[in-house]
C-alpha cells in the first residue's frame, strides 16, 4: 500500500464494531473515512493471456495496530497518497506503486521497464498501469520498503471488525451464481471422481455411459489406424479415462439434441487440432499429415530436468505465483511448465486450475507436472481445455452442441458455428483475422476435412471451416461470461470503515477466484477485507495465513535492507510467528521478528537475484511461506549479444533464427510455435512483449 501523506484533519470517531446478518449495524459511531479505492480494470480478453486483477490489502500498514493505525491516516477528507517515484530503468512486479505526475498508478501485472504510467494507450488492458489517484512521491531515505504508522488528525481510532456468517456468504455466492448461463457451465465441466477413472478399460461393462459412447464410434483398432505415430504415452486406455473424468463430453442430452452425432463431431473436432498441435507435420511420410497427430508429448526441445521454463509467474510478489505456487527442484529452482500432453499445456496458472480440477489440489501438477506427460492426464487436458469456456470465448463443446448461438454482434465479427470458431478458440490470435486463411488455418481445415469423412461427420457446404476475417470475441459476445470474483469497489452508505462494499462480483477477465470453485467467494471476500471476520468458516476450519513481504528488489551488494513481514495476516485475526531463512552470503541477528535487518551478500560478478523467505505460522500451527528476491548488479556488467541481429517486429522469422534484443539473445521456437514468432510485438517480442516465452527461447 502506498503510505498516506496526513496532515489536520477532523478527530476520527471512536472505536466501532459493527455485525452484518442482512443490514448493517454500527456501534460507537459512523465513521467518516473516505477512501480511495483504484479502479477494477478490465482484463486482454483476445487472444493470449488474460492479465491478473488488481491487488489491494486494505490494512498492509503495521498489522500489531491492525485496521487502528490504518484508519488513523485515513480519517482525513482529501488527503493525498505517496509512492515511490517511477524509474523508467526498473521493472515493476504485480501490486507495485508508483507516482507519476502527481498521480499514484498501482502495477496490474508485471510492468517492463520502459513501460510508463504515462503511455496513452486505446484500452485499459493495452497498459500494466492502473491509476490510483492523486498523490506524490515518497521523499529519497524514506526507509527501505517498510510503511511507518499513519499519523492522523490530532487522535487515533480503531476500525470497524465487520462480522459476517458463512452462510449469508454462501447464499450471496449462489444467488450471483445462479442463472442459466452460468449453470449450463458448471454442468458441463463436471468431473467424476478419479477411482471411477481409474477404472475404466476397454470393454468394461461397468464403464460410465459416455465411454461407452465413444467405444461404439471409435475402436481401440481405429484409435490406432488415427494416430500410428503418437508417442507411446499416449494410449487409447487413456483417452477412455480422458473421456471418463469429464461425464458431458459424448454425454446425453435430455433436450431432443442428437448426442452420437454431437459426439462424432467432437472427436472430429479434437482429433484434427491435436494434428496441427502436436502433429509430425512431415509430409514426405507415407501416413498422411492428418494422421500424424499426438506425436509430440513434450514441447519440442524440453526434457523434464531443464530450468527455466515458463515460470516467470512462479515469482511470489505476482498473484499467479502466490494462488499457485510452483514446485521446486532439490536445488530450489522452479519447475518448468513448458508445454505438455495433447493440449500442450503450459504456464503455473494453468497447471494449477487443471491440477485442481482433476485431485482437488494445485500440489498434485504443481509439484509433478510430468504427470500431465505421462499419464492419461496428457489427453484429460487436451478434454478439460475442450469443455471449459475462456470468457469471452465459449467453450468448443458449447459451440459443437448448440449452447453457444451467437448474438448479432458475434455475426457482426464473422463469429458463426462451424470448425472455423474452434480454431479461433483455440490459437485465433495468430491464426485468425487476415484477409487470407493463415496456413496453420488451412492445416486444420484440411485434417477436419479428412477426419470428418473417416468419422461419419457431414460436412454442409455452407459451414465456415476457416476463421480468415473473422475478428476475435470480445465483452459484447454471447461467450462473454463471467467466471471470476473481484473485490466489487462499490460505495454503499451507511456500510462501516468508508461504506466499503464488503462484497466481491462477477468479471470476465482472470483473478485468483473462480465462480466454478465453492467458497471462492467468501475467500474473495476475506482476501480484499482482511477486517472481516467470518463467524463460521465452514464448521470451524483453520485457514492458513497470508504472507506478504514488502522492501527493496533492488540493492547494492554488501548494503544494509530491511524487509517486513508486517502485512501478513491470519484470517481467524490470530497472533502469528515470523521464521526468515537468508540465502547464502547473507547475514543478520535475528530471523524470529515480523521485520528483518539483514547484510546482502558481497557484489557478484554478474548479476544476481537472493531469495529471502519468510515462514508465517498461525496458533494453531498451520504455516505458509513466501520469497522476496533483491536483485545485486554484477561487477562485471551486460555481456554484450553475440552477433545475432536484432529483432524487427513483423519478420517473417522461422524456427531456429536467433536474434538479439534488449540485452540478450533468443531463439525463435520450431513449429507449431514459430507462428508466434512474427506476431505482434506488445504480445511477442523477445524479452519484453506479454507472452513472448510462447514464442521464443531465451539463449
Amino acid at each position: 500500500m502506498p503510505q498516506p501523506v496526513t496532515g489536520r484533519g477532523p478527530a476520527c470517531p471512536g472505536p466501532g464494531r459493527a455485525r452484518l446478518h442482512g443490514q448493517w449495524h454500527a456501534a460507537g459511531g459512523a465513521l467518516s473515512v473516505f477512501l480511495l479505492s483504484p479502479r477494477a480494470m478490465r482484463g486482454a480478453t483476445g487472444g493470449g493471456q488474460a492479465p491478473p486483477f488488481i491487488k489491494q490489502e486494505v490494512n498492509m500498514m503495521t498489522r500489531k495496530s491492525s485496521v487502528a493505525t490504518l484508519l488513523a491516516g485515513l480519517c482525513l477528507s482529501g488527503q493525498l497518497w505517496a509512492a515511490s517515484a517511477y524509474d523508467i530503468n526498473q521493472g515493476y512486479g504485480g501490486g507495485s506503486q508508483v507516482s507519476f505526475n502527481g498521480q499514484i498508478y498501482e502495477a496490474k501485472w508485471y510492468a517492463n521497464p520502459g513501460q510508463s504510467p504515462g503511455v496513452q494507450v486505446a484500452n485499459e488492458w493495452d497498459s500494466p498501469w492502473a491509476l490510483l489517484g492523486a498523490g506524490e512521491a515518497t521523499p529519497p531515505g524514506d526507509g527501505e520498503g517498510i510503511a511507518p504508522p499513519a499519523q492522523g488528525g490530532s487522535g487515533a481510532a480503531d476500525g470497524s471488525t465487520v462480522y459476517l456468517s458463512q452462510s449469508e456468504l454462501d447464499a450471496k455466492e449462489h444467488a450471483l451464481t445462479d442463472f442459466p448461463a452460468m449453470t449450463a457451465v458448471k454442468a458441463s465441466i463436471a468431473t467424476r471422481d478419479n477411482a471411477v477413472v481409474e477404472a475404466v478399460a476397454p470393454g468394461l461393462p461397468l464403464n460410465p455411459a459416455n465411454v461407452k459412447r465413444v467405444e461404439g464410434l471409435l475402436s481401440e483398432a481405429q484409435f490406432n489406424f488415427l494416430f500410428p505415430l503418437r508417442a507411446p504415452e499416449y494410449t487409447y486406455r487413456g483417452f477412455l479415462q480422458a473421456v471418463a473424468k469429464f461425464p458431458a463430453f459424448c454425454g446425453d442430452y435430455s433436450d431432443g439434441r442428437n448426442a452420437e452425432a454431437i459426439c462424432r463431431k467432437s472427436l472430429a473436432t479434437m482429433f484434427a487440432h491435436f494434428a496441427q498441435e502436436t502433429g509430425g507435420h512431415e509430409s514426405w511420410r507415407p501416413e498422411p499429415e492428418w494422421r500424424q497427430g499426438l506425436v509430440w508429448v513434450r514441447e519440442m526441445g524440453w526434457t523434464e530436468q531443464m530450468r527455466g521454463g515458463y515460470n516467470a509467474e512462479c515469482r511470489p510478489d505476482v498473484w499467479q505465483g502466490q494462488q499457485w505456487p510452483c514446485g521446486k527442484f532439490d536445488n530450489g529452482e522452479f519447475k518448468s511448465y513448458f508445454g505438455r500432453g495433447a493440449k500442450q499445456l503450459s504456464y503455473n496458472y494453468n497447471y494449477g486450475p487443471f491440477s485442481e480440477a482433476m485431485f482437488g489440489t494445485v500440489r498434485t501438477l504443481l509439484d509433478n507436472p510430468e504427470k500431465v506427460a505421462d499419464t492419461w492426464l496428457n489427453l484429460a487436458s487436451a478434454v478439460f481445455f475442450f469443455v471449459y469456456p475462456q470468457p469471452p470465448k465459449p467453450s468448443m463443446l458449447h459451440v459443437i452442441d448448440g449452447t453457444w448461438q451467437p448474438n448479432a454482434h458475434d455475426r457482426q465479427n464473422g463469429l458463426v458455428p462451424g470448425f472455423g470458431v474452434t480454431t479461433q478458440i483455440i490459437n485465433g490470435g495468430v491464426e485468425c483475422g487476415g484477409a487470407a486463411e493463415h496456413a496453420q488455418s488451412q492445416n486444420r481445415i484440411t485434417y477436419y476435412q479428412a477426419q470428418a469423412q473417416y468419422l461419419g461427420v457431414p460436412v454442409p457446404a455452407d459451414e465456415v471451416l476457416g476463421c480468415k476475417n473473422m475478428k476475435y470475441f470480445d465483452e459484447a459476445g454471447a461467450g462473454a461470461l463471467p467466471i471470476y470474483w473481484e473485490n466489487d469497489w462499490s460505495y454503499v452508505p451507511g456500510n462501516p470503515n468508508g461504506g466499503k462494499s464488503y462484497a466481491c462480483k462477477l468479471v470476465g477477465y482472470q483473478t485468483r477466484f473462480s465462480a466454478f470453485k465453492e467458497r471462492d467467494y467468501s475467500r474473495c471476500v476475506q482476501h480484499f477485507f482482511p477486517e472481516v471476520v467470518i463467524e463460521d468458516n465452514g464448521g470451524g476450519t483453520n485457514l492458513p495465513p497470508v504472507v506478504s513481504i514488502s522492501g527493496p528488489s533492488e540493492a547494492l551488494g554488501g548494503a544494509t535492507v530491511l524487509l517486513s513481514g508486517q502485512g501478513s495476516s491470519d484470517p481467524e485475526g490470530k497472533p502469528l510467528s515470523y521464521a526468515w531463512t537468508l540465502p547464502a552470503g547473507a547475514s543478520a541477528s535475528d530471523l524470529t521478528q515480523s521485520t528483518l535487518s539483514a547484510i546482502l551478500p558481497p557484489t557478484p560478478t554478474s548479476d544476481t537475484r537472493y531469495g529471502f523467505v519468510l515462514k508465517v505460522t498461525d496458533d494453531k500451527g498451520l504455516s505458509r511461506s513466501a520469497t522476496h528476491e533483491i536483485l545485486i548488479k554484477g561487477s562485471g556488467g551486460t555481456t554484450p549479444p553475440d552477433g545475432n541481429p536484432p529483432y524487427k517486429e513483423g519478420t517473417a522469422y522461422k524456427a531456429g533464427d536467433k536474434v538479439s534484443n534488449l540485452g540478450g539473445n533468443y531463439q525463435c521456437k520450431p513449429h507449431p510455435y514459430t507462428g508466434w514468432c512474427a506476431g505482434a510485438a506488445w504480445a511477442y517480442e523477445p524479452g519484453k512483449g506479454t507472452a513472448w516465452s510462447d514464442a521464443w527461447i531465451k539463449l
